[in-house]
């Protein structure tokens, strides 16, 4: 399962993707918002980076005006590695080489095409491993040493 969230600048990217994920019978969870109405964007940013940490979903898909904010609010939860991503390279690389597991767009920075063709590409990319994990493996040890979680 996908774990959808956004503010109001990203609402309606997250919209586009849903409709996406349920032609191609993709489960996702929509954790909002639910319209255009000002909302603040960490708030849906923790709620989709704790249901990926805990396991209920496999990853994410957060959108605001430009993708950043949630992917800086969603990175503070341990383990997340959150992307904000604007074009099919990138989202291609961060998969396969950061194995990340949240992908964020900038409903402001990027038109509803791009924004599917970036994700389509983010789904079916797979992680490489290897040196990657080795990479990954040094950030869990930034985690550690901040969080005291060892």
């Amino acid at each position: 399962m996908i774990a959808l969230g956004c503010d109001h600048g990203g609402y309606e990217l997250k919209e586009a993707i849903k409709q996406m994920l349920s032609e191609k019978r993709i489960e996702y969870k929509d954790y909002g918002t639910y319209n255009k109405k000002k909302v603040d964007y960490p708030e849906f940013a923790l709620m989709v980076a704790e249901s990926v940490k805990n396991g209920e979903s496999q990853s994410g898909i957060l959108c605001c005006g430009t993708g950043i904010g949630v992917s800086i609010a969603a990175n503070k939860v341990p383990g997340i590695r959150a992307a904000a991503v604007s074009d099919v390279f990138t989202a291609r690389a961060t998969k396969q080489h950061n194995n990340s597991n949240i992908l964020c767009l900038g409903g402001r920075v990027i038109g509803v095409g791009l924004a599917l063709l970036i994700v389509e590409e983010w789904l079916n990319a797979e992680f490489q491993g290897g040196r990657h994990q080795d990479r990954i493996n040094m950030i869990s040890k930034i985690e550690e040493k901040y969080t005291g979680n060892n």
